[in-house]
């Protein structure tokens, strides 16, 4: 199966795809991974793209959508992938389709992770970060550390993000809106759309998303 995951910050698209592709059997392609891959490899497309971050600019769509492609092209992705972040706007969508009817291939279905906003800010405003062990993560409501500001596991010192500050959240959620969300209308179009209340345990989650595709126990 070919599926694009898409859904607002704070809406668990990194912790689904993990478990959707391990059950489909097919490879999680993240954009976050395409360029740390790229740029620690040296490729041609990740000395670009470093160039341009490295001068505190946005890396442009075709050089993502050149990490995206060559690696939907390599060989474990022949028999399908679940693309996470990616495409992030409208002209990335575009890019995709046009590769794949290069390809002589089509998605299968677009999931739509849907979450109530105030539901996005809590989620990522509330996470706290170990400064000791940046996996150590908490939430001041859903997974609380047993003393306030110290990590169970070390005892490092937990802070908030600049990222995770609210008003940080919101403005990346006026982007999503502006940039990604309309990608869903596009979709809509073509009749992929399946919509997945991501509301509850990520297990319950995953196996709606499975029933969608028609991939359930």
């Amino acid at each position: 199966m070919r599926i694009v995951l898409v859904g607002p910050p704070g809406a668990g698209k990194g912790t689904q795809a993990a478990y959707l592709a391990k059950d489909l059997a097919i490879p999680h392609i993240s954009t976050g991974d395409l360029f740390r891959a790229n740029i620690s490899q040296g490729t041609p497309l990740g000395v670009e793209a470093k160039s341009y971050m490295d001068a505190g600019n946005l890396v442009p769509d075709s050089v993502t959508i050149g990490m995206a492609e060559d690696r939907m092209g390599q060989a474990d992705a022949a028999e399908g992938f679940l693309l996470d972040g990616f495409p992030r706007n409208l002209g990335q969508a575009e890019a995709l389709d046009a590769y794949l009817r290069g390809q002589g291939l089509k998605l299968d279905a677009v999931l739509d992770l849907e979450v109530p906003e105030d539901e996005v800010v809590k989620r990522i405003a509330g996470r706290r970060i170990c400064r000791k062990d940046s996996s150590h993560v908490f939430h001041v409501e859903y997974n609380p550390p047993k003393a306030e500001g110290v990590c169970d596991v070390c005892g490092g010192e937990l802070y908030q993000r600049e990222d995770d500050r609210e008003d940080t959240v919101r403005k990346r959620l006026e982007v999503y809106h502006s940039e990604t969300e309309p990608i869903i209308d596009y979709y809509k179009s073509q009749d992929l759309v399946v919509t997945i209340p991501a509301l509850g345990k990520v297990a319950e989650v995953t196996q709606r998303a499975m029933n969608a595709l028609g991939r359930g126990e």
